[in-house]
């Protein structure tokens, strides 16, 4: 494989690309969804019909330059990919990826796929914070698409909601609503073997497509281009079913047995068969499942801790010379609080969910809501709360676990 090269005539220089302002609130019309308002996008579009829409962020920059990307593809906690489509082969390679295994920016017909960029860099997250008129229980994160010309990865299908953000150079999109979801055989990526466009359309920067699961789309850079993609968990079925039945597993949940019970069949008689299961055995384990239950709270409680626990390789980075509760506190004062942006802190009407953790909201329901859905508290507000020795406390152990820090994001 070619070497990368080391002339980068675009975003070769480290730039902070602006950031954008913060979502906008459900019945307000944004050219981020074309003139809708948040609530009427999500009533006409949302999980129904693709949406095109022109200049949706007007001089928008990537997030991160092509340097960057780069370097982040070559981290060991940032799942990347390659895919290339050379003498029309396709191939995939998982990161971390170093420099010189990546092809030269002038060589066509590739693609480097930088998932969760918003959780390694707060101009990403920032653009990421632009999209929470959806839920944050759905939002999932913000992937970084670098393709050089020709570069794609081929006509395909997501099972979940998407916004493809074009951020930088051209991308040509083609989509359609087809029924035959068939795919290649034998290929290391999910294309589909009859693709059918019914419409097509150039994206330059800051234009944006809508698409809701299951639209058949395929993209192919015009030049070197970048690309934001917004996606949001959409978990089966089964999985739902499977981790709410191990997280019952977990806890304990005996069925209202105040000991945990154990299998007991005392009048099995001797068998002549012992291979054969015996029908007596798989009754009474009918049984015991037959009075397993549970409540819409315990439902409430594993939603919360399964959709707010990190994914498997965030970590949280402690601040290096911590500061103690009291300098926290003047700190907080004077600049505020903001939430990592790896930490995901969710609510209800009972709990609040942080990082896989439940807690009851109690007293914190005065401030924590709040907290949640802006992701920071400014100091004038912070000033109120410094009065509470058990709030300065808890947020203090926040920081000190690297969940929060202190300043504002402008």
């Amino acid at each position: 494989m070619p070497k990368r090269s080391t002339d980068h005539p675009v975003g070769a220089r480290k730039r902070r690309a602006s950031l954008p302002l913060a979502c906008p609130a459900p019945d307000v019309a944004t050219p981020l969804l074309g003139g809708l308002t948040p609530a009427q996008f999500m009533r006409k579009y949302w999980q129904k019909k693709p949406l095109l829409i022109r200049q949706a962020i007007p001089d928008i920059e990537a997030p991160l330059s092509r340097d960057e990307l780069f370097e982040l593809a070559d981290s060991d906690d940032v799942e990347s990919r390659l895919i290339t489509h050379f003498r029309r082969r396709w191939a995939l390679e998982h990161g971390p990826f170093s420099p010189d295994e990546l092809p030269t920016p002038k060589t066509r017909n590739w693609t480097l796929l930088v998932q969760g960029a918003d959780l390694h860099d707060d101009r990403a997250r920032a653009l990421l914070e632009r999209f929470r008129f959806a839920p944050d229980a759905r939002l999932d994160d913000l992937m970084i698409s670098y393709a050089s010309d020709g570069g794609g990865v081929g006509p395909h299908f997501d099972s979940y909601d998407v916004f493809l953000l074009q951020v930088h150079g051209k991308r040509r999109w083609r989509i359609g609503a087809q029924r035959d979801l068939s795919l290649k055989d034998g290929l290391p990526l999910k294309v589909l073997a009859n693709f059918e466009p019914e419409e097509e359309w150039v994206l330059e920067p800051g234009d944006m497509l809508y698409l809701p699961p299951h639209i058949a789309h395929d993209g192919i850079a015009e030049g070197e281009c970048m690309t934001c993609s917004v996606g949001f968990r959409s978990p089966s079925t089964s999985e739902l079913t499977s981790q709410f039945l191990y997280w019952l597993a977990e806890r304990g949940a005996d069925h209202g047995e105040r000991k945990p019970a154990l299998y007991r069949d005392p009048d099995q008689p001797a068998v002549a068969h012992p291979a054969q299961l015996p029908p007596a055995l798989v009754e009474r384990v009918a049984g015991v499942l037959a009075k397993v239950r549970w409540t819409d709270a315990d439902v409430a409680s594993f939603v919360g801790s399964w959709l707010s626990e990190p994914k498997a390789n965030v970590v949280f980075d402690a601040p290096e010379k911590p500061l103690d509760e009291a300098r926290f506190v003047a700190q907080a004062v004077k600049d505020g609080i903001t939430l990592d942006r790896r930490t995901i802190l969710l609510y209800d009407s009972r709990s609040y969910y942080l990082n896989g953790e439940q807690c009851l909201l109690k007293e914190a329901r005065k401030w924590l809501p709040a907290l949640a859905d802006r992701r920071s508290i400014d100091g004038k507000r912070f000033v109120t709360l410094s009065h509470d020795s058990c709030v300065t406390a808890l947020l203090h152990e926040w920081y000190r676990a690297g969940w929060i820090r202190t300043g504002v994001l402008a």
